[in-house]
């Protein structure tokens, strides 16, 4: 029996590679996204206060889409499955990526806002939103198992990072290659997604949603109504709900480009410093056992003090390359449990929905939490344009005042270090590990 078990919760490598091609994909753009700021205040000049108001007005549409979109995929019932037909979305989401970063350099302001606003809204309002919505739903219908599930988070989060890694590692120095003119960003970002859309639909093409793992027991059609008894009966779900917001606000400030290419003045050498963060790939390994040991606040918490102090010592850095080198390996590994295991944290909300009697909703949560990170990403931005157009940050300057460089220290260190402490404060409430035991009471 006990070897039937160990053979039911077995993962090929195959197949692992293959489920993670997606979220490579999408992750991909997300660390794009991440450029998105700098591309528009140094490319196309347009005022950094500006350019944050475009993200945080982006995210009323957003509001809309992530519930309508988790009830829709709750509701989803077709011949593929359940959450697998929204990976045909991959298709559109590099394709609005690409026209993102190819706005047109002879428009006016007005025009350059509404072409980003629109390209913005659409790829996260809507493409991002059913990529994030459908995740988990096509997770537990692809893997049987929870410890099947709790792999393939952690080992396809390894392929991931490596590819973030690597993509960290060589975009520096394309980004400076291409400098600030707009035809060599559009082309940069067009042969990334050619082959990305490819690697990223492979999933849909390839895995089965073939498991019920008794998720759809309830019939009951969802209704906005659910997501208010949501927020209402699991308090853990607006913990990490609350929390998955700020630490988005942390990752997508994009104030790092402007620390390497403004304060240490050679942006390629950003990509020296994502090296150290190969640092991180082992814990992919130990994750689900970590998972059984300290549970899953006890290992997130844990990442989040480790990164603070990277964040600390960010600010105290300055222009000193080997103190930057350091504190962007700890900010960036502290978080790796949190980005790793996160889908893991949905199935366990979705068994504790379960066991209060209410439907499971893992596609309004993924859904929600994916606003969520949205949200936190573009409030940062936000912050970031005010910030910095508070600090006298003049767009395409080369030179910039004291105050600016200042508010760009203040940006990559001290704002991020306050939104990890809220967070850490924060999951001293969230209590499910010890309310559901028996979730992480598996065997290897």
């Amino acid at each position: 029996m006990n070897n039937q078990k160990k053979e039911d919760n077995k993962v090929g490598l195959g197949k692992t590679l293959l489920w993670t091609s997606s979220a490579t994909s999408v992750g991909i753009t997300a660390l794009l996204l991440m450029q998105i700021s700098f591309y528009c205040t140094d490319v196309l000049q347009m005022p950094a206060a500006l350019v944050g108001t475009i993200f945080l007005f982006s995210k009323l549409f957003d509001a809309v889409t992530d519930v309508v979109a988790g009830l829709i995929i709750d509701r989803t019932k077709t011949k593929w499955g359940k959450g697998r037909p929204y990976e045909i979305f991959m298709i559109f989401l590099w394709l609005s990526t690409w026209l993102l970063f190819s706005c047109p350099p002879h428009f006016g302001m007005a025009a350059k806002s509404i072409w980003v606003f629109f390209m913005y809204t659409f790829m996260n309002a809507v493409c991002v939103t059913f990529l994030d919505g459908n995740n988990v739903v096509y997770m537990i219908r692809a893997f049987k198992t929870k410890e099947q599930q709790a792999k393939v988070t952690a080992f396809s989060s390894f392929f991931t990072m490596a590819a973030a890694m690597i993509f960290n590692i060589l975009f520096p120095a394309a980004m400076a290659k291409a400098g600030t003119s707009p035809a060599n960003w559009s082309r940069l970002v067009g042969s990334l997604a050619i082959p990305l859309t490819f690697v990223g639909i492979l999933r849909m093409l390839t895995i089965k949603e073939q498991y019920n793992n008794e998720a759809d027991v309830s019939h009951e059609k969802l209704h906005i109504k659910d997501v208010l008894i949501l927020a209402k009966e699991n308090r853990h779900a607006v913990i990490l709900l609350i929390a998955s917001l700020l630490i988005s606000l942390v990752t997508g400030m994009g104030v790092t480009t402007y620390y390497w290419s403004h304060i240490i003045g050679d942006l390629s050498m950003m990509g020296i410093a994502s090296l150290g963060t190969i640092l991180g790939v082992p814990l992919a390994f130990v994750m689900p056992m970590m998972r059984r040991k300290m549970g899953m606040k006890g290992m997130c918490v844990s990442g989040m003090i480790f990164s603070g102090v990277g964040y600390i010592l960010m600010f105290i850095a300055n222009d000193n390359v080997g103190l930057v080198i350091l504190a962007t390996v700890m900010s960036t590994v502290g978080l790796v449990p949190w980005n790793m295991m996160f889908p893991m944290f949905v199935v366990d909300l979705a068994d504790y929905n379960e066991s209060k009697c209410i439907s499971r909703m893992e596609g309004t949560m993924g859904a929600t939490f994916g606003f969520a990170r949205k949200a936190g990403s573009a409030l940062g931005g936000f912050i970031l344009g005010i910030l910095l157009q508070i600090g006298g940050f003049i767009s395409g300057a080369q030179q910039q005042s004291g105050a600016a460089l200042m508010t760009i220290r203040i940006s990559a260190g001290i704002v991020p270090l306050v939104a990890i402490v809220v967070v850490g404060l924060m999951m001293q409430r969230y209590t499910l590990d010890k309310d559901l035991p028996a979730i992480h009471d598996v065997e290897d």
